[in-house]
């Protein structure tokens, strides 16, 4: 009598019709029937997950906050002192369902006003290490109003479900950080018989999200995968930091205060105006005249600005914080076994030219990259003990981007 192939007791099919078959104390599966198990099992710790219990005593108070920034961050004292607030009442929010009243804390989403090369995305990459939720950090420009070539904005919970594992009770007590949010500004305030898709039309498709709505999530993206299941997230809950240069916001600013010009105090307040930083006196009404819609504006109601970065602060930031350019290059030629060195009048020249070309701290990595790049590419082969860039260096290697320029 022939023996009795064997087979997966789960689907039935014989060994030699499947790829693997698992054995196990008198039961056998296929290799595919494992694969449908192992998906479920995940499928099901994951709704039965739940986020994790703060506690007040755990929470990093708003100057411990602070003071993490600062290791990474030179200046932007009151940016800080801001973000540093709004993150430790979202972790406070976190925990209003224990307080046993009926007192409902609601969120203050932030949008933050300064030039490019500030910071602006360093202290949201920063205070994301600092944090006990998930954190993502999204850029506007990508989105286009549902139906057109782009990202929808349901995107944006995508990604941060990502980050949470797909934890959907994680991903609820997030923070999102969207750059370049001033790139969304409505294009005119004329009506047009053509749609503003990527302007006006996300500013519209972003006004559930901030308010606090559900949202039914594509978890892979929903144009890519169309017969995907929806994941319904709750976004009351989680906090929407935003940023943008708002290039020309100045000329917006510089008209309201002028305004003012009329009256017996009128020649008092000119004079105390520092026409050198009109972003300090940055106002709603401002980003309005810029072209974000009312409505967005008041679902992030705290606004505050950036400084832009004076000489003394962009040397400091080549040298001071926990991860400055110097300390990065440094660390790769000590990589190879080379001493690597900056003289202080070579810092000068950096800085200087990045001033010159208006980038910010963003013009700093340049600077230092154009002098860099060809030491980078001899000194893995020619083995030095010891490099050291000082002035004439720095500036025979810059000189090849201002010959470029002219």
């Amino acid at each position: 009598m022939a023996k009795k192939a064997d087979h997966c007791n789960f689907c039935g099919r014989p060994e030699n019709e499947v790829g693997l078959l698992l054995s196990g104390y008198e039961a056998k599966i296929c290799d595919e029937c494992a694969e449908r198990v192992a998906e479920f099992v995940n499928e099901t710790r994951n709704k039965a997950r739940k986020a994790p219990v703060l506690k007040q005593e755990d929470l990093p108070k708003p100057r411990e906050i602070k003071a993490f920034l600062d290791q990474y961050v030179i200046g932007q004292d009151e940016a800080k002192k801001n973000l540093s607030v709004v993150v430790y009442n979202h972790y406070k929010r976190l925990m209003q369902k224990d307080a046993g009243d009926d007192v409902e804390i609601e969120k203050s989403n932030v949008v933050m006003v300064g030039p490019t090369g500030t910071g602006k995305t360093l202290l949201a990459r920063t205070i994301a290490k600092k944090l006990h939720v998930p954190f993502t950090i999204v850029d506007a420009t990508v989105f286009t109003e549902a139906g057109y070539v782009g990202e929808d904005i349901e995107s944006i919970l995508t990604r941060l479900l990502q980050v949470s594992d797909y934890d959907v009770a994680a991903a609820e007590r997030g923070i999102v950080f969207i750059d370049e949010i001033d790139k969304i500004a409505r294009k005119s305030d004329n009506p047009s018989i053509t749609r503003d898709v990527s302007g006006e039309g996300v500013q519209q498709g972003l006004l559930k999200l901030l308010e606090g709505s559900v949202v039914n999530v594509p978890p892979q993206g929903g144009r890519k995968h169309p017969e995907q299941r929806m994941i319904a997230v709750d976004t009351r809950n989680i906090l929407f930091i935003c940023g943008g240069a708002f290039d020309g916001i100045e000329k917006k600013i510089g008209a309201r205060l002028n305004t003012k010009s009329v009256g017996y105090g009128a020649s008092k307040e000119i004079h105390q105006i520092d026409r050198s930083n009109l972003l300090q006196y940055v106002a709603p009404q401002d980003l309005k005249s810029f072209g974000l819609i009312p409505e967005i504006i008041g679902r992030l109601p705290i606004l505050t600005h950036l400084e832009p970065l004076d000489r003394d602060s962009l040397k400091r930031i080549l040298t001071e914080p926990k991860n400055s350019i110097v300390k990065q290059y440094k660390k790769l030629f000590a990589m190879d076994g080379v001493k690597l060195d900056f003289t202080d009048e070579a810092l000068d020249v950096f800085v200087d030219k990045a001033i010159e070309f208006k980038l910010g701290a963003r013009g700093l990595r340049s600077m230092t990259e154009t002098v860099m790049m060809d030491f980078m590419f001899d000194v893995p082969s020619e083995h030095p003990k010891q490099l050291t860039i000082d002035k004439d260096i720095a500036l025979s290697k810059i000189s090849k981007i201002e010959k470029r320029i002219s």
